[in-house]
């Protein structure tokens, strides 16, 4: 690879998250700015592999800025994990004469990437796509926000029909291994319990707490449950409170992959136009094997190894000041 560059390519990679498009947006009209060549791989690292690819000029990313998912589309490549794959994806690179990549994707594409530039020595800049929220080296990640708002705004509904009929509505969230979405959801939206992968969770507690909130009469109660919660999901929830409790009337809820679609909020949207341009900013100088955040509302750097495998930690003042709101 030449070290002067002049044509770049972009990857979306792993789930899609609310404001992709608008970092697309950013990073090609940021890259002719500056006097680039962009071009736009299909389904992530496949397209890599494949070579099927677009050229990107301006009016081809007009009128995405409001779209959620991602025009390039998105693919978790099980080739690219093995070398063969790799080396393809490289050829194709040279063939097409791709200085550098823009990697929009979470921890396993960062991962991807951080191998790739090892063994090819190809510069690429990651920027943190995913709804999880749970990447190192940025206060929030691409999508986080509308998914949160997401997530509050079917609470919001599900919390009127469970006061209608006194329910209780067990409601599980995106978050195999991050609980960020539950915890800020729960406290936006008052549940009574929230339940995340980074704590334990105990179950005995969480039925005296149901028993305390039965002897207020309260007239409903929300218990909003991370996917990766320990336990086992909000199925194994309900069903452990309906042993308990077999008078409670139990509805359970999984939002699913409505979190990740719809329009990206306003936030998301800026953010995603920040880190689309820092991206190009930092290729042209010379940055790679690197992640662009933004921590205190500037623009941050963080290797891929540290923002692939270390996990943000969760704010436990959040976790406590939840508990004490559900008195």
């Amino acid at each position: 690879m030449t070290n002067k560059i002049k044509n770049i390519g972009i990857i979306t990679s792993g789930g899609d998250a609310p404001g992709m498009n608008a970092c697309i947006r950013a990073i090609t009209r940021t890259a002719i700015y500056n006097g680039l060549n962009v071009f736009g791989f299909k389904k992530g690292f496949n397209g890599l592999i494949e070579n099927k690819f677009t050229p990107l000029h301006s009016k081809d990313v007009s009128n995405i800025i409001q779209r959620g998912g991602t025009i390039l589309k998105t693919a978790r490549s099980e080739q690219f994990l093995t070398y063969e794959g790799r080396k393809k994806a490289y050829d194709n690179l040279v063939k097409n004469n791709i200085d550098a990549l823009v990697a929009i994707g979470g921890d396993g594409t960062f991962t991807g990437a951080s191998v790739f530039i090892k063994e090819f020595n190809i510069p690429i800049i990651g920027i943190p796509g995913t709804i999880d929220n749970d990447l190192f080296g940025t206060d929030n990640t691409i999508g986080y926000d509308t998914a949160l708002n997401t997530v509050v705004e079917a609470v919001d509904k599900l919390r009127d029909t469970a006061s209608s009929h006194g329910r209780l509505f067990v409601i599980e969230v995106m978050g195999k291994d991050a609980g960020f979405i539950a915890l800020r959801g729960g406290i936006a939206t008052g549940a009574e319990a929230i339940l995340i992968p980074e704590t334990k969770t105990y179950i005995d507690h969480l039925l005296e707490k149901l028993h305390k909130n039965n002897n207020k009469k309260k007239a409903s109660s929300i218990i909003l449950v991370a996917e990766g919660d320990d336990f086992g999901g909000a199925y194994k929830v309900a069903e452990a409170v309906k042993n308990k409790y077999p008078f409670y009337d139990i509805r359970v809820t999984v939002l699913g992959h409505i979190q990740r679609g719809g329009s990206p909020s306003a936030r998301d949207r800026v953010l995603a136009s920040q880190l689309g341009a820092g991206a190009i900013d930092f290729l042209v100088k010379g940055e790679k094997d690197v992640m662009v955040g933004l921590i205190d509302k500037r623009l941050a750097l963080t290797p891929f190894s540290q923002a692939a495998k270390h996990n943000k930690e969760f704010n436990q003042e959040l976790l406590d000041l939840a508990e004490i709101l559900a008195v």
